[in-house]
């Protein structure tokens, strides 16, 4: 080997070892490198594992700390709930008596500002003695009318109201009524027993009273002191059959300051009072019309809704209408007066008095009505008058049952054939049950406050088939067939504003397509369901029924367009009603696609019928209207609206469906594709199959109309 052979050698050899510790030093480097990584990762990984316990037990001791100060909370609260109903209960009549004293000069400036003007009351009425007014009670105790006030002796009865010199026996009638009900009278008079005059402690009387009326949707309370029109220390209208009781004449009072003055109560309409009263619905029947006296059948059902009624404590009264100014007050011979009204207190089937075994078992019941003069005088002549033979007809616990008495007290015994042979009018005011909780029939009410104003929501009644549109409209649902509905519509009363009257209104109800959202624009496109009769009244009533299923429009109105007045318009459903005003003309454009076009289109389609469908088979009973069941010939007559923006694009689709228990089976479809303007266009159009049968001919044939238009509002 030479030498040069030698040096590369060793050249190799040198290079080999460097590049061989190089090697060696990389991968220890690597192996420090990734122990460590392992190191600080596992590190890293306890820290996380013991944060997470440490926050789980915290989140666990403050879950605990939590759930026992809520639990320490809530004990407390019904602890302090508890003891501030104990303490309501006992410091009431304390809290109540301090309220009127801190109150008391205040109220007593405004109550002699404000007190009801009995000068013009009834001048023409009262010929003898001044018309003063006399303080109830002195602050000294030194009584002018009585020695020993109450506003009530023994509770409230029909007897504790008598007219006096004022024309207003439609409210007294409705007073009487009134007192047949305690439920009643606690919410027209609250606090009664806080209010009441107490013998042992005088000087907690300050001489005024709080009184609650239901108006146009609200209860408003007034306060009166007790300065009271006497002649002689003698009232002058209402007055008790007790001398000291005056629970009465101070509601009167109240009354009257609701309006103004007594001579505002001067004539009026028992349901006007009645619905002051209770918040209720009145309901004015007409029994002539009714021809009650000949049919026997609506006799015996007008009692039954009378005697239910009566248990539901709908306050009711009666009266003759006077046909011209001689009648009006004139006694007929058989005791009754015209133009009057009474106050109904009692509906009830007596047992006649028969003889012998079976007559025990079998008795017969002679429907009877009980009725009081507001007058406290002049009785019914007839049958079962006071004293007559009839009674003895009548089985001795029933009479005692039903207490009867023969007084000179106004209120008197008739039967209920001679009742709807005699009188004219019934006035049933019914306190609608809303609450849920309750075991009686609910119903769910919709209430809308509005007004007829010009320029454009005053037009007027059907009559005027240019503006009748005009007027506000609501829309409301019914979503079972054969529902019954109540409708009331109110105007603010003008008793308390001089030479005002009320306006003749009445209202109209259209059904209309189940998915209308806008206002109505063309009349003889839509069902007219029913409407009123137009009076000159406070409140318009109607009770209807069935009301099918679907989406009804009801429009309030003023006979004559251009009348301003403000109303309220109350809505009863036996379900859900989803009542609503009717504001826009056509529908707005999406706030959240501001891209979106604008309907060019409007389409009405009224689905009539459909015939020779292929009977499917049915897996379950499940039947959603009357017309449609086991019939391969519906009937629906129903309608809908649409809106289309881009009507070549997007067709309108009917389907018929097969309604079962577990799946709905496709019966056919058709399309309307057109955009033709056309107007109640009938059309007779095949089925179709969808998907892929979508040019498959199925059985049967629909029966359509169609309206299109391009002006959105004419529909």
């Amino acid at each position: 080997m030479t030498t040069k052979e030698y040096y590369e050698i060793r050249d190799v050899l040198i290079w080999t070892n460097w590049l061989a510790i190089q090697v060696v030093v990389v991968v220890v480097v690597v192996v420090v490198v990734v122990v460590v990584v392992i190191v600080v990762v596992v590190l890293v990984v306890v820290v996380v594992v013991v944060v997470v316990v440490v926050v789980v037990v915290v989140v666990v001791v403050v879950e605990v700390v939590v759930v026992v100060v809520v639990v320490a909370a809530a004990a407390a609260v019904v602890v302090a709930v508890a003891a501030a109903a104990a303490a309501f209960h006992f410091l009431r009549p304390i809290v109540y008596r301090a309220q009127m004293l801190g109150l008391y000069s205040k109220s007593r400036r405004l109550c002699h500002h404000r007190s009801p003007d009995v000068s013009r009351a009834s001048q023409d009425n009262v010929t003898q003695g001044q018309l003063n007014t006399s303080l109830m009670v002195l602050g000294s105790g030194v009584a002018q009318i009585c020695s020993d006030p109450k506003l009530f002796v023994e509770g409230a009865s029909s007897g504790d109201v008598s007219q006096g010199k004022l024309g207003n026996c439609w409210f007294v009638a409705a007073s009487s009524c009134l007192a047949s009900f305690k439920e009643v009278w606690h919410k027209v008079i609250p606090s009664a027993k806080a209010q009441e005059w107490d013998a042992e402690k005088p000087d907690n009387y300050q001489g005024i009273f709080k009184f609650q009326f239901w108006r146009y949707g609200h209860w408003v309370e007034v306060v009166i002191d007790d300065l009271l029109p006497t002649i002689n220390d003698e009232l002058v209208f209402i007055h008790s059959q007790s001398k000291n009781e005056f629970w009465s004449a101070l509601l009167e009072k109240a009354y009257a300051k609701l309006f103004g003055n007594y001579e505002a109560l001067d004539g009026g309409e028992l349901s006007e009072a009645l619905e002051d009263f209770t918040g209720g619905v009145s309901d004015t029947l007409d029994m002539l019309k009714m021809e009650l006296a000949a049919k026997s059948e609506e006799r015996v059902a007008l009692f039954a809704r009378m005697q239910k009624e009566m248990d539901r404590k709908s306050l009711m009264a009666a009266s003759i209408p006077a046909t011209s100014a001689e009648d009006m007050e004139a006694t007929t011979d058989i005791g009754l007066v015209k133009g009057h009204a009474y106050g109904i207190t009692a509906v009830k089937n007596v047992h006649l008095e028969n003889s012998g075994l079976f007559g025990m078992f079998n008795r017969e019941k002679l429907p009877m009505i009980r009725l009081r003069n507001p007058w406290g005088q002049g009785e019914w002549k007839g049958a079962f008058s006071d004293g007559s033979p009839e009674w003895d007809k009548i089985d001795k616990s029933d009479r005692d049952k039903i207490g009867l008495t023969f007084e000179e007290d106004g209120e008197f015994w008739m039967t209920f054939e001679d009742y709807c042979k005699y009188f004219v009018q019934t006035c049933i005011c019914r306190v609608v049950n809303t609450s849920y909780l309750s075991l009686a029939k609910t119903w769910h009410e919709g209430l809308a406050h509005g007004a007829w104003a010009k320029p454009n929501r005053a037009g007027g009644c059907p009559n005027n088939k240019d503006t009748f549109l005009n007027n506000p409209q609501y829309s409301f649902d019914v979503t079972e067939d054969s529902d019954e509905c109540m409708i009331q519509l109110m105007q603010k009363s003008t008793r308390d504003k001089e030479g005002s009257q009320n306006v003749t209104m009445g209202f109209t109800i259209l059904k209309v397509e189940v998915n209308r959202q806008q206002r109505v624009h063309d009349l003889d496109l839509q069902e007219r369901f029913t409407s009123t009769v137009y009076r000159n009244s406070r409140s318009i009533f109607l009770r209807h029924g069935p009301f099918k299923k679907g989406r009804y429009v009801v429009i309030p109105s003023t006979f004559d367009p251009g009348h301003e007045a403000e109303f309220l318009l109350r809505v009863y459903t036996s379900s859900a009603n989803d009542f609503k005003e009717l504001t826009l003309d056509r529908p707005k454009k999406p706030w959240y696609n501001c891209c979106a076009r604008a309907p060019c289109l409007v389409t009405q389609i009224k689905v009539i019928r459909a015939a020779d469908l292929m009977r499917q088979e049915r897996d379950g009973e499940k039947v959603t209207t009357s017309t449609c069941k086991d019939t391969t010939s519906p009937e629906w007559n129903t309608s809908a609206i649409f809106y289309r923006s881009v009507p070549h694009k997007k067709p309108v689709k009917i389907q018929i469906w097969n309604d079962n228990i577990l799946r709905d089976e496709f019966m056919g479809r058709h399309l309307l594709d057109s955009s033709n303007e056309c107007r109640m266009q009938a059309l007779e159009v095949g089925l179709m199959g969808q998907k892929a049968e979508s040019n498959t001919i199925k059985p049967g044939k629909l029966t359509i109309v169609v309206t299109q238009s391009r002006q959105l509002m004419s529909v």
